[in-house]
């Protein structure tokens, strides 16, 4: 009877380590590569867009100032004056923390799947944006810190005049001012070589072909887009 009572006991599992199993069931890491799917979809999507309307630029002033302020009264009147990007900032912020807190939790699961440490372990072959998709993320928030501070709140641009996007984004990108636009060229870097892994392992997980190169398509199409507006201002095509 006493050698019952133990396995008895023994086979009571404590609460906290059943809600742990939950927490860490391959269900769960599912739904968190869902939710850094879709939001870095959404983020893409969001890019694409933006670079879109960065290309205006080579249209004039006119035509760049004019785009400048439409984003301004979409929706309008139903919607208060520059309610769009207000909406579209709260989006995209949601989606940028919720993409961190999956691929973070992710990572960290991870590690401790493989809780002890080679002395010595074979290098495992990756792309070089694999391997530096973390830095890359690092930079990339950087960025977004700096292009609000710069383009949004006008604090750290020369002009800082919301009604002259166009005179804003120009004086950006100077020769006088050619850190800012080294910092930006890297910036775009990585967050091309962040697409090019990020898109590739998502369609990889979907099960849909040429992955690689539709990943590597739209990669360098966006850096291109991005990159052509300070090249054009700094080589005198855009004045």
């Amino acid at each position: 009877m006493h050698w019952t009572n133990e396995t008895t006991a023994s086979s009571v599992r404590p609460v906290t380590t059943v809600l742990s199993e939950l927490r860490t069931s391959p269900r769960t890491s599912v739904a968190l590569k869902v939710v850094m799917a879709v939001s870095g979809a959404l983020l893409v999507l969001y890019l694409v867009a933006h670079m879109l309307g960065n290309l205006k630029i080579f249209l004039g002033a006119p035509a760049f100032d004019h785009y400048g302020h439409w984003l301004r009264t979409i929706g309008t009147p139903v919607l208060p004056g520059s309610g769009y990007l207000w909406i579209q900032r709260t989006v995209l912020t949601a989606a940028v923390l919720a993409h961190i807190w999956s691929a973070t939790v992710l990572t960290v699961r991870a590690r401790r799947a493989r809780p002890v440490r080679y002395v010595h372990r074979t290098p495992i072959q990756g792309s070089y944006a694999a391997r530096t998709m973390r830095w890359g993320g690092v930079i990339i928030v950087l960025f977004v810190v700096y292009h609000v501070l710069d383009i949004t709140a006008g604090r750290l641009n020369p002009v800082g005049d919301p009604h002259h996007p166009y005179a804003d984004l120009t004086a950006d990108f100077t020769l006088s001012r050619w850190p800012v636009t080294l910092f930006y060229a890297l910036s775009i870097v990585a967050v091309g070589l962040h697409l090019r892994h990020g898109i590739d392992s998502a369609l990889r997980t979907l099960g849909r072909g040429g992955a690689r190169t539709t990943a590597l398509v739209v990669s360098v199409v966006l850096c291109a887009g991005f990159l052509a507006v300070p090249f054009a201002v700094m080589t005198g095509l855009v004045t």
